[in-house]
């Protein structure tokens, strides 16, 4: 074999081989989310963890169509469904998105089992866009300032990680809660 030829040979097996390592890039879902589409939608107090994960109050359920538009993929929701009078899971289902629901009534609910629960969805779901709401962002930011403070983050630290989740008027009881431990 001429030197020519093992270097088409060899030219040819390696793009067969960098085709085959990147094949199972186009099997996955695409995570492209159209951020605009959601900051625009106005949704009560949004906030954007990553490029893949949103935390906020409550969505109409047009905005519900508006996220779905936009590219997300999953809704979780911490309300409980006596909160609403319309059929949230349906809504969510309707427009393509898949809804996942974690009921946090209130203070009672907010334990660290909840929100190793919250975390384990999460985890799950990581790198496919995500939106987790409740009515207002403060249980999914409560859920999120223990996961915080059990991670080993000072009471501050934790708390400061909850404000970036959404926590308003439930600080002072998370800072009850923390300081308590």
């Amino acid at each position: 074999m001429s030197a020519m030829n093992i270097v088409k040979t060899v030219s040819a097996l390696g793009s067969i081989l960098l085709l085959t390592a990147c094949s199972h890039l186009t099997d996955r879902p695409s995570s492209d989310v159209d951020l605009a589409l959601i900051q625009n939608a106005d949704i009560l107090n949004l906030s954007m963890q990553d490029n893949h994960v949103f935390a906020s109050g409550q969505p109409s359920q047009t905005q519900l169509k508006v996220i779905a538009e936009a590219g997300v993929q999953h809704v979780i929701s911490l309300r409980a469904a006596s909160e609403l009078d319309w059929d949230e899971a349906q809504t969510v289902q309707s427009v393509g998105m898949q809804f996942h629901a974690l009921p946090i009534s209130g203070r009672e609910d907010v334990t660290p089992t909840n929100a190793d629960l919250l975390e384990q969805l999460l985890k799950k779901l990581s790198g496919q866009p995500v939106l987790v709401h409740c009515g207002s962002s403060n249980r999914v930011a409560a859920l999120k300032t223990l996961t915080a403070s059990e991670s080993g983050m000072s009471t501050d630290a934790a708390l400061e990680v909850g404000r970036g989740w959404g926590l308003t008027k439930m600080e002072p009881v998370m800072r009850a809660i923390l300081e308590l431990d």
